[in-house]
């Protein structure tokens, strides 16, 4: 069991000593910044340039094949699945105990949609190496995030207050997500046959690079721990995200064909933590922020012994 899960806790720990130091930036005010305005800084700089640069180099440089466009099918079956289940359970909850709409909305959000990129991708590179990188990408922009705007925006401006969010809205982001532009830009480089310089895949395989670390030290950043109220309420939603998505990731990836190493993204992907970008819908729709910051808080703590089952899962499942 441990020369098997060995690699997932090799990959962790790193990862939790990165995210414990943006978590004392947090607390110290490392060079006067607030955790707010550094983590805002990182972010905007991750999502606006290291990020679309990475997604161009691994287009160009990863095959592309048809288990790399079924990743997006995987996702979005993945990802309604768990919105429609979480809906459900949360109604029924909701009969025999009193949840209030902001409430119900971030416990929604939370048990649909997972890391899967600030998490995800590293996890995903650290395991299987950098061509398994395509696959969080394919997961997270291709399916994820748009799911995101179409389904979740919606919904917590439904549940929340202000201005309702329409559709024509969210597809307007969409489509201006630098992301998105940089996955289009590579799809296109490709089946062009255009010859980019190598100085230019050098630069933005540096650019990339400085992804993983900046993510992972922004999830520091965005912890913290409030005290919450009626905790019971949060069992369903922390198990249809750490345990029931990861099932239905692994059963619907199965049953489109994808196999061993795609098969096993999907998988990892679906047992992602609670999305830091929650804890921002939540205060933009002026839904319990403190609810949502303590299911990121109580899920990312929990995925470092989720994920490792979940890896040991696929060695178990997948041949």
């Amino acid at each position: 069991m441990y020369d098997i899960l060995f690699p997932m806790y090799d990959i962790l720990f790193p990862f939790a000593l990165i995210i414990a130091l943006g978590v004392v930036c947090r607390r110290l005010r490392i060079g006067g910044l607030d955790a707010w305005s550094m983590r805002q800084a990182i972010n905007a700089s991750v999502f606006n340039i290291f990020l679309p640069a990475l997604c161009v180099k691994i287009i160009l440089t990863a095959q592309i094949d048809l288990e790399t466009v079924l990743i997006p099918a995987t996702a979005c079956v993945t990802t309604i699945t768990g919105l429609v289940l979480s809906l459900a359970v949360y109604t029924l909850l909701g009969k025999a105990v009193a949840i209030e709409q902001g409430k119900k909305a971030v416990l929604v959000i939370a048990a649909t949609f997972g890391n899967v990129t600030y998490l995800g991708l590293p996890v995903l590179t650290g395991l299987y190496g950098s061509e398994a990188a395509k696959y969080a990408l394919f997961y997270d922009l291709l399916a994820t995030t748009p799911l995101l705007w179409l389904l979740c925006v919606p919904l917590a401006s439904w549940y929340g207050e202000g201005k309702r969010y329409e559709i024509r809205e969210s597809l307007r982001t969409i489509g201006a997500l630098p992301p998105i532009w940089g996955i289009c830009a590579g799809i296109l480089i490709k089946l062009t046959g255009l010859s980019i310089p190598s100085v230019v895949l050098k630069t933005m395989g540096m650019l990339g690079d400085l992804v993983v670390p900046l993510m992972i030290f922004s999830i520091g950043l965005a912890l913290s721990l409030p005290k919450v109220k009626h905790v019971y309420i949060l069992a369903p939603a922390i198990i249809i995200k750490l345990a029931i998505v990861p099932l239905i990731s692994y059963q619907t990836a199965s049953f489109l064909g994808l196999r061993q190493t795609a098969l096993a993204s999907c998988v990892i992907e679906g047992a992602m933590p609670t999305m830091v970008l929650s804890l921002l819908i939540a205060a933009r729709f002026k839904l319990d922020e403190t609810l949502a910051a303590f299911l990121i808080v109580v899920t990312t703590v929990l995925s470092f012994a989720t994920l490792p089952l979940a890896f040991h899962m696929t060695k178990f499942l997948i041949p």
